[in-house]
């Protein structure tokens, strides 16, 4: 079903990251239900966002939380694997959107009009909401990865490479859930070998 005259926002979380997949929302909000606070959710509070995410699904007219997996992210680059996130978050719709605007510079291949705004995230209230929803949705992830996967600190920094992290990627070796096509993965697995799968 079209949402006449309705706008989606995207917005995705876990480019930079060494683990874990990208992950992308699209939200259409309720114009005649205003929600408070919605802001980037880089300049949240954990907290916050875990509150704003329930309030944003509980309250949104539609939305729809989609992700490119970590072999998709290595074959395709992170670029095509967010875009390809995007595209998956737009048609798991309940509603068909008649416009899309993302986060960025880049525009998904979408069957609607679509806008890129940098940093959009800040102005555009309906991409705050998706950047929430993505950021929550992959945090959460983390830390269960981080139960699965225990002295990687991924509850901690959520797969980005701190010094921590590359730090055990040479003492514990690179789990399936890192991404092999990252220069510091890279560089991990020439200098070990290939890693095979770490102890639980």
């Amino acid at each position: 079903m079209r949402a006449s005259g309705l706008t989606a926002g995207v917005d995705e979380a876990g480019r930079g990251p060494l683990a874990g997949p990208v992950v992308a929302a699209a939200v259409i909000l309720d114009p005649g239900r205003p929600l408070e606070g919605i802001g980037d959710s880089k300049q949240l509070s954990a907290a916050r966002r875990e509150q704003l995410a329930e309030e944003i699904q509980a309250h949104a007219l539609a939305w729809c939380i989609a992700r490119a997996e970590v072999g998709e992210i290595d074959r395709l680059n992170i670029l095509h694997a967010t875009l390809l996130a995007m595209r998956r978050a737009v048609a798991g719709l309940s509603l068909r959107p008649e416009r899309v605007l993302v986060d960025g510079n880049h525009c998904p291949d979408l069957p609607c009009p679509v806008e890129a705004i940098v940093k959009g995230d800040q102005t555009v209230e309906a991409i705050a909401a998706a950047s929430i929803l993505a950021k929550v949705a992959r945090d959460r992830e983390m830390v269960e990865l981080d139960v699965l996967y225990p002295g990687y600190g991924l509850a901690r920094h959520k797969g980005y490479p701190t010094r921590a992290h590359i730090a055990a990627l040479y003492e514990k070796g690179v789990t399936p859930h890192h991404r092999r096509s990252y220069a510091p993965v890279r560089k991990c697995l020439a200098a070990r070998g290939p890693c095979a799968e770490p102890l639980e």
